[in-house]
């Protein structure tokens, strides 16, 4: 299968939610702790194996928040949450869960 291609808009409201438009028109919406609590990087990873919360943990801010977000090359998107994390790179695949073949 071909890579799944950038998206043509990313929204990004930083209290609310991620809308992403894709090249042929669908649309993707994340809510923000949907995001947080599905972090694709090692540590989360690990946390959600052992059957850990990612977030929100004791010391987690709230409500959460995106304090950052920017593109990492052609591959994703990377967020800096306002609780400090930013390890997670959210690919393409990742953020279009029903790409058409």
């Amino acid at each position: 299968m071909a890579p799944t291609p950038a998206p043509v808009t990313i929204d990004v409201q930083r209290d609310v939610a991620v809308t992403l438009t894709w090249p042929d028109g669908a649309v993707t919406r994340f809510d923000l702790e949907d995001l947080r609590q599905h972090c694709p990087c090692a540590e989360c990873r690990g946390r959600r194996d052992s059957n850990l919360t990612v977030w929100p943990v004791a010391s987690s801010p709230r409500p959460l928040r995106i304090v950052d977000a920017e593109l990492v090359g052609a591959w994703g998107l990377g967020i800096t949450w306002n609780d400090g994390h930013s390890t997670g790179i959210y690919s393409w695949e990742l953020l279009r869960p029903d790409r058409p073949e």
